[in-house]
């Protein structure tokens, strides 16, 4: 891969972004950062609070600026599943590190997911969950320079194959 210091991890909500992560920071001796964390902490407030308070578009610029600005070394960075709808955070993620999709299917990531309001997953009204896996895949194969299939796989197997593709 490139001669980045940090790997980046874009997906759908419930993909396993966060876990991966973690598992993956482990193994390589990297820091973790969720985005998400960090953009709750710089608002003081949670995912879900900050979507009703600023409406979709507004934060959708909030993680747009705050992905945009993120400066990192030798992390694992856990991306909020929106982050791809930020141009200026996928020019820089895709400056600072090595961008790897983690890819599920429909069916397995409407299993997974709870409700969608106490995740802060960005929804348009009358769209569904459906229409955001839709609309979010082909981005998520634009700007991935990696696609790992998690389809039936354990984090441990996933971890692994980011690792032999990465090094």
């Amino acid at each position: 891969m490139g001669n980045t210091s940090n790997i980046i991890l874009i997906g759908m909500p419930g993909c396993g972004k966060s876990t991966v992560g973690k598992a993956l920071a482990a193994k390589l001796k990297y820091g973790f950062i969720d985005s998400d964390t960090v953009i709750e902490e710089n608002c003081g407030k949670k995912l879900h609070e900050i979507l009703f308070e600023s409406g979709q578009d507004g934060f959708l610029e909030i993680e747009n600026f705050i992905n945009a600005t993120l400066n990192a070394h030798n992390k694992v960075i856990a991306t909020g599943g929106s982050a791809v709808y930020g141009n200026e955070a996928m020019d820089n993620f895709s400056q600072i590190g090595d961008i790897i999709y983690l890819k599920l299917s429909f069916k397995e990531i409407s299993n997974r997911l709870g409700d969608l309001e106490t995740r802060g997953v960005v929804l348009k009204a009358g769209h569904t969950l459906e229409d955001i896996y839709a609309k979010r895949e082909p981005l998520y194969e634009k700007y991935a320079q990696i696609t790992i299939d998690c389809e039936n796989k354990s984090v441990h197997e996933i971890v692994r194959e980011i690792c032999e593709k990465i090094i």
